[in-house]
């Protein structure tokens, strides 16, 4: 299972783009995108958006991936993770139903 960093490196290098032109296209250091992409940083929502968009993914995708990595990553240390998602997913529907 790839994580988002992987994700974005994988298409980066498919589509023959150097870190640099991917960088300067959403305005962020060259440093921070190699990080991302060896998941040592972790991108906002918005830097999500901005990635998808030049490298073509599909923006919904890549942000779940990024979400689920960023949930996967606080709780994988713990006993009850699985229980903890299935929680969380009750929570969700229990909020959705009344909005």
């Amino acid at each position: 299972m790839e994580t988002v960093g992987q994700i974005i490196r994988k298409k980066r290098e498919s589509l023959g783009l150097l870190l640099r032109q991917v960088s300067a296209y959403v305005d962020i250091d060259q440093a921070i995108l190699s990080k991302i992409e060896r998941n040592e940083r972790k991108p906002n929502k918005d830097l999500i958006f901005k990635i998808a968009e030049i490298l073509q993914l599909d923006k919904e995708e890549l942000l779940i991936q990024f979400m689920s990595d960023r949930i996967a990553d606080e709780i994988a240390d713990e006993d009850c993770a699985s229980r903890v998602l299935k929680v969380a997913e009750q929570k969700i529907k229990y909020i959705k139903s009344h909005q």
